[in-house]
């Protein structure tokens, strides 16, 4: 069966982790601050916080933004749930705003739109989080300029933006956010098997993540009450949670860091081959924004059912029939039940809607041969051919 995203795992990261459970650290150690700073230096970011995973990055960024109750957090719909969810860990509210229809990422002109209404209703978000889908990057410097008309922070959802470029920069180097997320799950760019980092320019708001990733514990004397009792001595002065990367996924991490343009080239090729070969068939490919250089997390394609008869249901069990199992990158956010419980509707966010009913995710990972993408290609033309 080939799967739609899968790690890329050689000698060298054994060996990295290797050598961490032949040390004196498993956690907290070295791996993880070297591992911070192999990121930091690479995407143009002064500061990197590794933490257990992206929705754990998500959450302790919003904390350090100062989102709490009364406050209002908006993003994609079409995203993972955790890009809304951690407003609510906070106490906050949760707003959409709809996709640009070409892009799938957050539409600034309807970010716009939204805000000019929001402010008339004193309604406007305290933290914005666009969600750079598949890789690709959001129109940043447009959402940077609303955020500074409109005074909110900007926390980008990078979790499959790992070695993607934007108007001559990385993605994570926070050029136009204050805050950005990545994820290092088994099926993101790089892996450390589960776990995310935090990345900012902004030395407040370092201090804040480092201080919610280990429950708000310090053993700086300079953020003490009072002189400390002796060397043992530390004091818990915020409500912070134990979102702590061990060493050993930090050195995979890090080992990863070395294979990353490597990794990013090559998922760049397959886009390039998808693009070449689903020219023919019933189906709209991925359109790049100017400015951007997706690292092509996932590969998403969306189906012109005017000329197929068959349904997304009968697409994506005759193609795992055929030994490729598609995904679907995402069901948006506002139609979970959770959510419903809370207001939204359907036709909320047609645009998001619409994409829903067209899209799935075709097979994309580095260690995907040129004759397995034919093959899923050669598939994917007898299903939505076939009568």
């Amino acid at each position: 069966m080939i799967y739609y995203g899968k790690q890329s795992i050689d000698e060298a990261d054994i060996q990295a982790v290797e050598a961490v459970l032949r040390s004196d650290f498993l956690t907290q150690g070295p791996a993880v601050e070297r591992f911070e700073r192999v990121v930091a230096n690479y995407c143009g970011a002064k500061h990197a916080v590794a933490v257990t995973n992206a929705t754990s990055a998500l959450h302790i960024a919003c904390l350090a933004a100062g989102l709490g109750e009364g406050d209002f957090l908006w993003t994609s719909p079409v995203t993972f749930v955790a890009s809304a969810n951690c407003a609510f860990y906070c106490g906050a509210s949760v707003d959409f705003v709809d996709i640009d229809e070409k892009t799938y990422n957050m539409s600034a002109a309807a970010l716009e739109e939204k805000l000019r209404q929001a402010k008339k209703e004193n309604k406007l978000p305290k933290v914005v989080v666009p969600v750079h889908l598949a890789g690709q990057s959001c129109d940043m410097k447009r959402i940077r300029e609303l955020a500074e008309e409109y005074g909110f922070t900007v926390l980008e959802d990078a979790s499959h933006a790992v070695g993607a470029d934007y108007l001559g920069t990385k993605v994570g180097s926070c050029a136009f956010s204050d805050m950005a997320v990545f994820s290092f799950h088994p099926v993101k760019i790089i892996t450390t098997g589960e776990g995310g980092m935090v990345l900012t320019n902004n030395e407040a708001l370092y201090e804040k993540l480092v201080l919610y990733r280990s429950h708000g514990i310090t053993r700086d004397p300079k953020k003490m009450t009072h002189e400390p009792d002796g060397p043992w001595y530390y004091q818990q002065i915020a409500l912070g949670f134990n979102y702590r990367m061990t060493d050993i996924q930090a050195a995979l991490g890090a080992s990863q860091m070395t294979r990353l343009d490597e990794f990013v080239a090559r998922r760049r090729e397959l886009a390039a081959r998808y693009d070449e070969l689903l020219r023919d068939l019933p189906l709209k490919t991925p359109r790049v924004m100017e400015g951007t250089k997706p690292s092509w997390h996932i590969y998403i394609v969306r189906v012109d059912f005017s000329h197929v008869r068959k349904t997304k249901k009968q697409i994506f069990e005759e193609m795992r029939a055929q030994g490729f199992a598609l995904n679907l990158h995402y069901i948006p956010v506002h139609t979970q039940p959770y959510y419903k419980a809370m207001g939204f509707r359907q036709g909320d966010f047609p645009a998001s809607e619409k994409y829903y009913e067209e899209a799935f995710t075709l097979p994309l990972y580095v260690g995907l041969t040129d004759e397995e993408q034919e093959k899923a290609v050669e598939a994917l033309k007898k299903v939505l051919t076939a009568f």
